[in-house]
Protein backbone atom coordinates (compact mmCIF):
# COMPACT_ATOMS: atom_id res chain seq x y z
CA UNK A 1 0.00 0.00 0.00
CA UNK A 2 0.96 3.59 -0.64
CA UNK A 3 2.11 5.48 2.39
CA UNK A 4 0.61 8.58 0.86
CA UNK A 5 -2.72 6.85 -0.26
CA UNK A 6 -3.10 5.87 3.19
CA UNK A 7 -2.80 9.46 4.43
CA UNK A 8 -5.72 10.15 2.28
CA UNK A 9 -8.15 8.18 4.09
CA UNK A 10 -6.62 8.68 7.89
CA UNK A 11 -8.46 11.85 7.91
CA UNK A 12 -9.11 13.90 11.46
CA UNK A 13 -12.87 12.90 11.09
CA UNK A 14 -14.89 12.02 8.25
CA UNK A 15 -18.45 13.48 7.79
CA UNK A 16 -20.76 10.66 6.85
CA UNK A 17 -23.81 10.85 4.85
CA UNK A 18 -25.23 7.41 4.13
CA UNK A 19 -28.04 7.50 1.02
CA UNK A 20 -27.37 3.58 0.26
CA UNK A 21 -31.75 3.06 1.88
CA UNK A 22 -33.54 5.26 0.46
CA UNK A 23 -35.25 2.87 -1.89
CA UNK A 24 -36.22 2.91 -6.06
CA UNK A 25 -37.78 6.51 -6.03
CA UNK A 26 -33.54 8.01 -5.36
CA UNK A 27 -33.04 9.68 -8.49
CA UNK A 28 -29.03 9.02 -9.82
CA UNK A 29 -28.97 12.48 -11.22
CA UNK A 30 -29.12 13.57 -7.50
CA UNK A 31 -26.24 11.73 -6.69
CA UNK A 32 -23.68 13.30 -9.02
CA UNK A 33 -24.97 16.88 -8.25
CA UNK A 34 -24.51 15.98 -4.67
CA UNK A 35 -20.92 15.06 -5.17
CA UNK A 36 -20.79 17.89 -6.76
CA UNK A 37 -22.06 20.44 -4.41
CA UNK A 38 -19.73 18.55 -1.63
CA UNK A 39 -16.56 18.71 -3.59
CA UNK A 40 -17.47 22.40 -3.54
CA UNK A 41 -17.60 22.89 -0.05
CA UNK A 42 -14.94 20.55 0.93
CA UNK A 43 -12.55 22.36 -1.27
CA UNK A 44 -13.39 25.71 0.14
CA UNK A 45 -12.95 24.22 3.59
CA UNK A 46 -16.37 24.66 4.67
CA UNK A 47 -16.38 20.79 5.21
CA UNK A 48 -14.61 18.04 6.73
CA UNK A 49 -13.59 15.27 3.83
CA UNK A 50 -16.88 13.44 3.36
CA UNK A 51 -17.85 9.47 2.65
CA UNK A 52 -20.99 9.35 1.27
CA UNK A 53 -22.29 5.85 -0.04
CA UNK A 54 -25.48 5.04 -2.58
CA UNK A 55 -27.54 3.08 -4.01
CA UNK A 56 -30.05 3.48 -6.85
CA UNK A 57 -32.41 1.05 -8.00
CA UNK A 58 -32.31 -0.29 -11.28
CA UNK A 59 -30.96 2.02 -13.51
CA UNK A 60 -28.00 2.34 -16.12
CA UNK A 61 -25.31 5.81 -15.65
CA UNK A 62 -24.30 6.40 -19.66
CA UNK A 63 -20.20 8.21 -20.11
CA UNK A 64 -20.65 11.14 -22.74
CA UNK A 65 -19.84 8.84 -25.00
CA UNK A 66 -22.41 6.69 -25.14
CA UNK A 67 -24.67 9.11 -25.81
CA UNK A 68 -22.74 9.20 -29.52
CA UNK A 69 -23.80 5.91 -30.00
CA UNK A 70 -25.16 5.73 -33.88
CA UNK A 71 -28.44 3.92 -32.83
CA UNK A 72 -28.75 4.98 -29.55
CA UNK A 73 -32.27 5.33 -29.48
CA UNK A 74 -32.39 1.33 -30.10
CA UNK A 75 -29.82 0.72 -27.10
CA UNK A 76 -32.02 2.97 -24.91
CA UNK A 77 -35.69 1.06 -25.86
CA UNK A 78 -33.75 -1.83 -24.89
CA UNK A 79 -32.74 -1.15 -21.50
CA UNK A 80 -36.45 0.46 -20.84
CA UNK A 81 -37.44 -2.60 -22.11
CA UNK A 82 -35.73 -4.67 -19.23
CA UNK A 83 -36.75 -1.87 -16.90
CA UNK A 84 -34.17 0.48 -16.78
CA UNK A 85 -33.80 4.16 -15.97
CA UNK A 86 -31.06 5.66 -18.34
CA UNK A 87 -28.74 8.92 -16.83
CA UNK A 88 -26.15 10.61 -18.30
CA UNK A 89 -22.98 11.19 -16.06
CA UNK A 90 -21.31 14.27 -15.29
CA UNK A 91 -18.00 12.23 -15.02
CA UNK A 92 -15.78 9.75 -17.12
CA UNK A 93 -16.08 6.97 -17.98
CA UNK A 94 -18.73 4.47 -20.11
CA UNK A 95 -22.08 2.56 -19.20
CA UNK A 96 -22.61 0.90 -16.11
CA UNK A 97 -25.36 -0.61 -14.20
CA UNK A 98 -26.64 -0.07 -10.72
CA UNK A 99 -29.31 -1.93 -9.18
CA UNK A 100 -30.10 -2.36 -5.63
CA UNK A 101 -27.31 -4.93 -4.99
CA UNK A 102 -24.44 -2.37 -6.14
CA UNK A 103 -23.37 -0.05 -3.41
CA UNK A 104 -21.23 3.33 -4.41
CA UNK A 105 -19.05 5.06 -2.13
CA UNK A 106 -17.82 8.47 -2.62
CA UNK A 107 -15.25 9.85 -0.77
CA UNK A 108 -14.19 13.59 -1.06
CA UNK A 109 -11.04 15.53 -0.31
CA UNK A 110 -9.76 18.94 -0.29
CA UNK A 111 -7.46 19.23 -2.95
CA UNK A 112 -4.99 20.57 -0.70
CA UNK A 113 -1.35 20.77 -0.10
CA UNK A 114 0.69 20.16 -3.27
CA UNK A 115 -2.97 18.26 -4.53
CA UNK A 116 -4.16 14.83 -5.19
CA UNK A 117 -2.81 13.88 -8.48
CA UNK A 118 -4.94 11.45 -10.03
CA UNK A 119 -3.13 7.74 -9.47
CA UNK A 120 -3.49 8.95 -5.79
CA UNK A 121 -7.29 8.87 -5.15
CA UNK A 122 -7.13 6.16 -6.85
CA UNK A 123 -5.10 4.50 -4.86
CA UNK A 124 -6.61 5.67 -2.08
CA UNK A 125 -10.02 4.08 -2.55
CA UNK A 126 -8.28 0.87 -3.49
CA UNK A 127 -6.45 0.16 -0.39
CA UNK A 128 -9.92 1.23 1.42
CA UNK A 129 -11.37 -1.46 -0.41
CA UNK A 130 -8.14 -3.97 0.27
CA UNK A 131 -8.47 -3.11 4.02
CA UNK A 132 -12.22 -3.50 3.77
CA UNK A 133 -11.58 -7.19 3.06
CA UNK A 134 -8.63 -8.17 3.96
CA UNK A 135 -10.53 -10.87 6.52
CA UNK A 136 -11.46 -12.80 3.53
CA UNK A 137 -7.22 -13.51 2.44
CA UNK A 138 -8.62 -13.06 -1.27
CA UNK A 139 -6.09 -11.26 -3.40
CA UNK A 140 -7.54 -8.06 -5.13
CA UNK A 141 -5.94 -6.48 -7.59
CA UNK A 142 -6.75 -2.99 -9.76
CA UNK A 143 -5.72 -3.16 -13.68
CA UNK A 144 -7.70 -3.28 -16.59
CA UNK A 145 -9.67 -6.12 -17.60
CA UNK A 146 -10.24 -6.24 -21.08
CA UNK A 147 -14.03 -7.34 -22.26
CA UNK A 148 -15.77 -6.16 -18.84
CA UNK A 149 -18.10 -2.76 -18.97
CA UNK A 150 -16.27 0.74 -18.50
CA UNK A 151 -13.34 -0.65 -18.31
CA UNK A 152 -10.60 1.04 -17.14
CA UNK A 153 -6.44 0.84 -15.09
CA UNK A 154 -8.62 0.75 -11.71
CA UNK A 155 -10.59 -1.98 -12.44
CA UNK A 156 -10.82 -3.76 -9.54
CA UNK A 157 -11.11 -7.82 -9.69
CA UNK A 158 -10.41 -11.09 -8.12
CA UNK A 159 -9.32 -13.78 -10.02
CA UNK A 160 -8.89 -11.82 -13.45
CA UNK A 161 -13.23 -11.55 -12.64
CA UNK A 162 -14.29 -7.54 -11.78
CA UNK A 163 -16.18 -6.58 -9.31
CA UNK A 164 -15.51 -2.59 -9.00
CA UNK A 165 -14.89 0.38 -10.87
CA UNK A 166 -13.37 3.75 -10.08
CA UNK A 167 -13.73 6.69 -11.35
CA UNK A 168 -12.78 10.83 -9.93
CA UNK A 169 -14.70 13.57 -10.36
CA UNK A 170 -12.84 17.56 -9.40
CA UNK A 171 -14.93 20.31 -9.10
CA UNK A 172 -13.45 23.80 -7.55
CA UNK A 173 -10.76 22.49 -5.15
CA UNK A 174 -12.53 19.42 -3.80
CA UNK A 175 -11.89 15.39 -5.56
CA UNK A 176 -14.70 13.05 -5.60
CA UNK A 177 -12.93 9.57 -5.58
CA UNK A 178 -16.35 7.43 -6.98
CA UNK A 179 -16.35 3.35 -6.82
CA UNK A 180 -19.64 1.22 -7.44
CA UNK A 181 -19.07 -2.28 -6.12
CA UNK A 182 -21.20 -4.95 -7.57
CA UNK A 183 -21.90 -6.60 -3.90
CA UNK A 184 -24.48 -9.29 -4.97
CA UNK A 185 -26.47 -11.04 -7.98
CA UNK A 186 -24.86 -11.83 -11.23
CA UNK A 187 -22.15 -9.76 -12.58
CA UNK A 188 -22.26 -11.80 -16.38
CA UNK A 189 -26.01 -11.14 -15.96
CA UNK A 190 -25.15 -7.30 -15.28
CA UNK A 191 -22.16 -7.60 -18.53
CA UNK A 192 -24.76 -9.00 -20.78
CA UNK A 193 -27.19 -6.71 -20.49
CA UNK A 194 -24.44 -3.67 -21.57
CA UNK A 195 -23.53 -5.65 -23.95
CA UNK A 196 -26.81 -6.23 -25.67
CA UNK A 197 -27.25 -2.29 -25.56
CA UNK A 198 -23.85 -1.79 -27.30
CA UNK A 199 -25.08 -4.49 -29.70
CA UNK A 200 -28.78 -2.69 -30.79
CA UNK A 201 -26.68 0.66 -30.27
CA UNK A 202 -23.84 -0.03 -33.13
CA UNK A 203 -25.61 -2.43 -35.31
CA UNK A 204 -21.78 -3.39 -36.86
CA UNK A 205 -22.02 0.83 -37.76
CA UNK A 206 -18.45 1.47 -37.83
CA UNK A 207 -17.49 4.63 -35.08
CA UNK A 208 -14.54 6.55 -34.30
CA UNK A 209 -14.57 5.44 -31.18
CA UNK A 210 -13.73 1.89 -29.45
CA UNK A 211 -16.63 1.36 -27.59
CA UNK A 212 -15.89 -2.31 -25.49
CA UNK A 213 -16.32 -5.90 -26.73
CA UNK A 214 -18.01 -7.04 -23.41
CA UNK A 215 -17.69 -10.37 -22.54
CA UNK A 216 -19.71 -11.34 -19.32
CA UNK A 217 -17.58 -14.07 -18.13
CA UNK A 218 -14.95 -11.40 -17.13
CA UNK A 219 -17.47 -9.68 -14.65
CA UNK A 220 -18.84 -10.99 -11.03
CA UNK A 221 -20.16 -9.83 -7.89
CA UNK A 222 -18.55 -10.11 -4.81
CA UNK A 223 -20.89 -12.79 -3.59
CA UNK A 224 -20.05 -14.83 -6.27
CA UNK A 225 -15.80 -14.13 -5.71
CA UNK A 226 -16.43 -14.72 -2.27
CA UNK A 227 -18.53 -17.33 -1.97
CA UNK A 228 -20.57 -16.27 0.07
CA UNK A 229 -23.78 -14.37 0.46
CA UNK A 230 -22.55 -10.43 0.91
CA UNK A 231 -25.73 -7.47 1.05
CA UNK A 232 -25.17 -4.06 1.06
CA UNK A 233 -25.78 -3.81 4.48
CA UNK A 234 -23.00 -6.36 5.45
CA UNK A 235 -20.51 -4.22 2.90
CA UNK A 236 -21.66 -1.06 4.66
CA UNK A 237 -20.52 -1.99 8.01
CA UNK A 238 -17.23 -3.07 6.89
CA UNK A 239 -16.73 0.07 5.16
CA UNK A 240 -17.61 2.18 8.29
CA UNK A 241 -15.57 0.19 10.81
CA UNK A 242 -12.76 0.22 8.12
CA UNK A 243 -13.19 4.14 8.34
CA UNK A 244 -13.69 4.09 12.08
CA UNK A 245 -10.24 2.25 12.64
CA UNK A 246 -8.73 4.99 10.80
CA UNK A 247 -10.13 8.36 12.21
CA UNK A 248 -10.53 10.18 15.64
CA UNK A 249 -14.13 10.25 14.95
CA UNK A 250 -17.42 9.57 12.29
CA UNK A 251 -19.86 12.24 12.36
CA UNK A 252 -23.00 11.64 10.56
CA UNK A 253 -23.60 15.16 8.89
CA UNK A 254 -27.00 15.58 6.19
CA UNK A 255 -26.47 18.72 3.49
CA UNK A 256 -26.83 22.18 5.73
CA UNK A 257 -29.02 24.88 4.22
CA UNK A 258 -25.79 25.81 2.25
CA UNK A 259 -25.08 23.25 0.22
CA UNK A 260 -29.04 22.47 -0.43
CA UNK A 261 -28.73 25.85 -2.39
CA UNK A 262 -25.58 24.93 -4.14
CA UNK A 263 -27.38 20.97 -4.60
CA UNK A 264 -30.46 22.91 -6.36
CA UNK A 265 -27.71 24.48 -8.91
CA UNK A 266 -25.78 21.35 -9.30
CA UNK A 267 -29.15 19.32 -10.01
CA UNK A 268 -30.72 22.14 -12.49
CA UNK A 269 -27.21 21.39 -14.20
CA UNK A 270 -27.73 17.42 -14.20
CA UNK A 271 -31.43 18.10 -15.70
CA UNK A 272 -30.23 20.13 -18.15
CA UNK A 273 -27.34 17.69 -19.59
CA UNK A 274 -29.29 14.89 -19.26
CA UNK A 275 -31.97 16.81 -21.61
CA UNK A 276 -29.40 17.61 -23.77
CA UNK A 277 -28.17 14.24 -24.23
CA UNK A 278 -30.68 12.18 -23.89
CA UNK A 279 -34.13 14.41 -24.45
CA UNK A 280 -37.26 12.03 -24.34
CA UNK A 281 -34.80 8.58 -24.35
CA UNK A 282 -34.19 9.21 -20.57
CA UNK A 283 -37.02 7.74 -19.17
Amino acid sequence: MQQNSLKLLAQPAWRIIDQSSLGPHFDARHSFAIDDTLCTTVGRGESPAVMRSWVHHDTIVLGIQDTKLPHLAEGAAYLHEQGYKIIVRNSGGLAVVLDQDVLNISLIFPDAEKGIDIDRGYEAMFDLIKIMFASYGTAIEAKEIVGSYCPGSFDLSIRNQKFAGISQRRVRGGVAVQIYLCVNGSGSKRASLIREFYKKGLQNTETKFSYPDIQPHTMASLSELLQIDLTVSDVMLLLLQTLNSMSSSLVNMPLNATEQELFETQLQRMYDRNEKALGSLAE
